[in-house]
């Protein structure tokens, strides 16, 4: 099993306040696992591109769905053919392994 497929598989866990954000070597380490990812403004960010309008809004309309499972949810900037997604896991202020597991699994999801 790849290593982006073990991460995609993983469900996220609750993160509160008072949990310290990823340090830089954990944030390049799970950086390797996932393509296309980038860190921006403290934030892990991807641009999606799509064909047409239909295959954006259904890309939002299952990431919301896979969000609501694991109860952590990107901001989400739409346009005609892309989706830009931006994770960072606000409780903590900074990145967790969450916003890899979800990045992970937008991943899988584009793939299809």
């Amino acid at each position: 099993m790849a290593a982006d497929e073990e991460l995609s598989r993983k469900k996220c866990k609750p993160c509160e306040g008072g949990t310290p954000p990823l340090g830089e070597a954990e944030i390049k380490m799970l950086l390797a696992e996932i393509t296309g990812w980038e860190i921006m403004e403290g934030a892990l960010v991807k641009i999606f591109r799509f064909k047409n309008y239909y295959e954006t809004m259904a890309f939002v309309n299952a990431t919301a769905w896979i969000s609501h499972r694991e109860d952590h949810h990107p901001d989400l900037q739409v346009g005609y053919s892309r989706c830009r997604v931006s994770y960072l896991t606000h409780a903590i202020g900074g990145l967790s392994e969450n916003d890899f597991i979800c990045a992970a699994k937008l991943d899988a999801l584009f793939a299809l």
